[in-house]
């Protein structure tokens, strides 16, 4: 079985024996589609054969065709990419499980604020958690609103600054030139569904026109749903239950999209985008199973109201000259950015008060990007600057506070945070060979309010760091691509890893911040190489070693957990970790119509502290994913399938850690064209209902865990979609 091969006996299934079984994959869930073209990588127009790295492009058809309700499902299939949503099974003032939605996405081991997620190149907000309140990232945005979405692998701030560390995620949204193709003055479409995962409902329209030096769209999209289905059967109405808690779940996004042809060479492009998204849970799971004299905090029931919001407006300028001697590009954006993550529980307890709590993270971001271009003799070079100031601000709230606190508090003091950055990179083509350099300078600030916050001293931080990359394509000959890329990355703290206060005696247990806190820091080597056996069978092979210093990390600096002396908890900088793995990819044409792909990765990974080397749980285990797509006629017709290992015990950090044995999933897909511009689309994940758990939603679950079953995956579900264009 598969399940059981060594990790190079499944590198030798993924690179030929698909080609020979013709069983492996298709480009519908193809992790890299060769030859595609990427803006991520360089912050340039270059096809993904064309740069030192590895990116993954999702364009509009590749979107449309899985019309995934997230990232989560959107990304699944990637053997190398995760995105971490745990079953939501929170408490009021304790435990976060599950809250923060999807988290964020995973790329090679790093997550959160380490990976940089960017919607129309702003900055979507950051993750943060304190306590029993959670705010993710991947939940700000709505998948039905991109035009395309790409994954870059590897330190990203030469490109971008701050909090690229471990690569970045680049979403698209849709513009008025994406339907008005072929010289149309009107086009649109509507697209309704209905998904059996959760019960969900959605419907999204868009209307695009032009006329003279004019363009504009208009796009909405609305969404009801309920909770996410798992395995588990325990319908008990307490803690004992591994059903899901029953949950409500609205979201609308709205956009409007207006261009001005100003002349030949200029354009404007005004964008205001508004989402929201509510959540209201049962948690079931939080309820006592008994209750007595004995127990007078014993929670009777726990109901929690989330809100999510996020509003943008954006202004771009584009100036393009292809004839000009030194300036033929420029692309200037100034943007405002207004988010915010409320949480809300009211919590009934059998004795004692009922308790309340309220809880907020907000983000005021303003910023200005400019790029340009100039082409030299047998070189391009390119250049920018990035400027945003992010006034974050965080909230505690309710009644019945903790002994020794008072309510309302700050777990962090309100703080302006300033990144200011500029890069220089040169595309410099030599023959066979085509050389990368690029340098930036970055500036960061942090500067706190001491207003309202009693959580200790505050301290303000800056620094700067000096990021350079260097990337190396051979073409060594037509069906054979070495390359290799040098980079180096850094992150800046974020407010409440600085300037954090918190104090629970009762339960034996503090944070405190870190005005000595580094940045993050990372040098990254990759190096592959990039072959075709014919135009239709290519295949791509690379290597990475990713090396960290002052790695952050949330630690027990101190203390036994008692009242006396309580556990003291602290961000601190790690002396070292290091992630380091290899994957391979194939993709094969087999003819007009009919494609297959495959690939697998291997990844490990460790922190080291004092000399004690620590597996780092942020790595997923080894996994292999084949798909295949056949087009003919009015249908297209696709499967995939993706095997995970299991997560070896000497790779995780705590032997009492539940390790989830291997699995493997079959998706299947088949859309039909009912006339022109009307589509008909279904989608089965997990065909054969297989039971299974996603390290990435289980990590840190004990072993012995009782409710194992709540954190399972779906099975065997089904989507229904039909789309007009007109």
């Amino acid at each position: 079985m598969l399940s059981r091969k060594t990790p190079v006996a499944l590198a030798l299934v993924a690179l030929f024996g698909s080609a020979q079984s013709q069983t492996a994959p298709a480009p519908a869930t193809d992790p890299t589609r060769l030859g595609e073209l990427t803006v991520s990588a360089t912050r340039t127009e270059r096809s993904t054969d064309a740069v030192p790295s590895t990116v993954t492009v999702y364009d509009k058809k590749r979107l449309q065709q899985r019309e995934a309700r997230d990232l989560k499902d959107l990304l699944e299939n990637e053997v190398d990419i995760a995105v971490r949503a745990v079953a939501p099974r929170f408490t009021a003032a304790g435990a976060s499980t599950g809250r923060g939605g999807n988290e964020g996405i995973n790329i090679r081991g790093l997550e959160g604020n380490q990976v940089l997620m960017m919607i129309d190149g702003i900055r979507m907000p950051q993750s943060f958690s304190f306590g029993a309140f959670a705010s993710g990232r991947a939940d700000y945005m709505d998948t039905d609103m991109l035009a395309s979405a790409e994954v870059l692998r590897g330190p990203a701030s030469v490109q971008f600054g701050s909090d690229g560390l471990g690569g970045a995620l680049s979403l698209r949204t849709l513009s008025p030139s994406d339907l008005l193709v072929n010289g149309r003055k009107q086009a649109g479409f509507v697209t309704l569904g209905a998904l059996s995962t959760d019960n969900s409902k959605k419907a999204t329209a868009a209307f695009a026109a032009s006329s003279g030096d004019w363009e504009g769209l208009l796009m909405a999209t609305v969404r009801r749903g309920h909770e996410t289905k798992n395995q588990g059967e325990n319908e008990a109405l307490n803690a004992t239950r591994t059903a899901p808690n029953p949950t409500d779940i609205t979201s609308e996004t709205v956009m409007g999209k207006l261009g001005l042809k100003i002349d030949a060479r200029q354009r404007l492009m005004a964008t205001l985008e508004a989402r929201r998204r509510k959540i209201d849970t049962d948690v079931i799971s939080a309820r006592a199973a008994t209750f007595s004299a004995a127990t007078p905090t014993a929670v009777v029931s726990l109901r929690a109201n989330d809100k999510l919001d996020r509003q943008r407006f954006s202004l771009e300028h584009h100036y393009e000259d292809l004839n000009a001697e030194w300036l033929q590009s420029l692309k200037t954006t100034v943007y405002v950015q207004d988010s915010e993550t409320r949480q809300y529980a009211f919590e009934d307890r059998h004795v004692s008060a009922d308790r309340t709590r309220d809880g907020s993270y907000k983000e005021k971001l303003i910023g200005l990007s400019s790029i340009g271009q100039t082409q030299l003799s047998g070189q391009r070079l390119s250049y920018g600057l990035d400027v945003s100031r992010n006034r974050i601000a965080g909230l505690r709230d309710g009644t019945v506070p903790p002994a020794g606190e008072a309510f309302p508090n700050k777990p962090f003091p309100d703080t302006d945070y300033t990144l200011a950055g500029a890069f220089v990179q040169d595309e410099i083509e030599a023959g066979d060979f085509s050389l990368i350099p690029a340098l930036r300078f970055e500036h960061y600030s942090l500067k706190p309010k001491a207003d309202g916050y009693t959580g200790g001293t505050v301290v303000a931080l800056s620094d700067q760091a000096v990021t350079p990359r260097l990337g190396l394509i051979w073409r060594a000959a037509p069906g054979f691509q070495p390359y290799a890329q040098w980079s180096q990355g850094f992150r800046a703290p974020t407010p409440d890893q600085v300037n954090n206060g918190f104090a629970n005696p009762a339960q034996g247990y503090r944070s405190i911040g870190n005005p000595d806190l580094k940045p993050e820091h990372a040098n990254s080597l990759e190096a592959g190489v990039r072959g075709k056996v014919t135009e239709t069978l290519r295949w791509q092979l690379s290597a990475f070693d990713n090396r960290y210093r002052d790695f952050i990390s949330q630690e027990v600096a101190s203390g036994a957990g008692t009242t006396a002396n309580p556990l003291v908890f602290q961000y601190v900088n790690l002396a070292r970790a290091r992630i380091r793995g290899a994957e391979a990819r194939l993709m094969w044409q087999a003819m007009p119509g009919l494609s297959f792909s495959t690939a697998i990765s291997q990844a490990r990974g460790h922190s080291e502290r004092a000399g004690i080397e620590t597996p780092l749980d942020t790595v997923q285990p080894t996994r292999a994913s084949f798909a295949a797509r056949w087009e003919t006629g009015d249908w297209e017709l696709q499967a995939s399938w993706l095997h995970s290992a299991a997560k070896p015990a000497s790779r995780t950090s705590a032997a009492t850690n539940f390790l989830p044995p291997s699995y493997d999933v079959l998706d299947l897909g088949a859309t039909y064209n009912i006339s022109k511009g009307l589509r008909l689309a279904a989608f089965i994940t997990n065909a054969t209902d297989k039971k299974y758990w996603r390290w990435s939603d289980v990590r840190g679950i004990a072993a012995n865990s009782t409710v194992l079953d709540a954190y399972t995956a779906s099975g065997r579900q089904l989507q229904l979609s039909l789309r007009a264009d007109f």
